[in-house]
């Protein structure tokens, strides 16, 4: 499982590239997303398709070229297999198939995040993408709101503002942190009440680029989880 790049490929490690160029076959969500990525590391290799659509049957198809005696690596487009990406059924009936999972890490955009969010709380929740249908969105947006813990959630430039602004009307003062284009040329990072953050791209004409925003617990939250315990 190797972790690829979420934006600058200059972040792939020397580990990732030495697996891609060694390994038999490549599994990857987009074959011509992937052969951009191999392209510029000059490697060249076999690549078959293992997205979401099809992630049962091609987890099979891995199995069989392993039990020929392949080495297989699996990407997603960009950052680490697994997280709001396939790959967990495949690691699941490889493992269960008797083989080695091996895992070679690299660039999450949720650790992106939370490295430069200032954040000084000592646990977050990761809830990845949330539901695209307004009630159930609004409803877990709620739920976690009302832990008045951190938590992380990826979003697309289409429902980023709806998202944010869902936020602003649950919690105007919480304070986020919302990560745009992380790693590229045009790497953003708004920080400021919801109300107000989701005020200056509610203003933009366009917005584009992915998003990972970080919402922190209220100040008193913040306060209760970083006293120390004494017995």
């Amino acid at each position: 499982m190797v972790a690829t790049p979420i934006g600058n490929l200059d972040d792939i490690t020397f580990r990732a590239v030495e697996t891609l160029r060694n390994v038999d076959v490549i599994a990857c969500e987009d074959t011509r997303h992937t052969q951009q990525l191999l392209t510029h590391f000059q490697i060249s290799k076999r690549l078959i398709a293992c997205h979401a659509h099809n992630e049962a049957n091609s987890a099979k198809g891995i199995v069989a070229l392993l039990a020929e005696g392949k080495d297989i690596a699996f990407v997603s487009d960009a950052g680490t297999p697994g997280i709001s990406d396939p790959g967990a059924r495949v690691v699941t009936e490889v493992r269960q198939a008797g083989f080695t999972v091996v895992p070679i890490p690299g660039v999450s955009a949720v650790a992106t995040l939370v490295s430069v969010a200032g954040y000084v709380g000592k646990t977050f929740t990761f809830e990845g993408f949330l539901s695209p249908k307004k009630g159930r969105r609004t409803k877990r947006l709620t739920e976690l709101l009302d832990r008045n813990e951190a938590f992380v959630i990826y979003e697309s430039p289409f429902r980023i503002v709806k998202t944010l602004s869902e936020i602003a009307v649950l919690a105007p003062n919480r304070v986020i942190v919302a990560g745009r284009e992380m790693t590229k040329k045009f790497e953003e990072f708004l920080q400021g009440p919801a109300s107000e953050v989701a005020a200056t791209l509610t203003a933009r004409a366009s917005v584009k680029g992915e998003f990972a925003v970080l919402i922190a617990p209220s100040e008193a939250g913040q306060e209760d989880d970083n006293d120390s315990e004494t017995e």
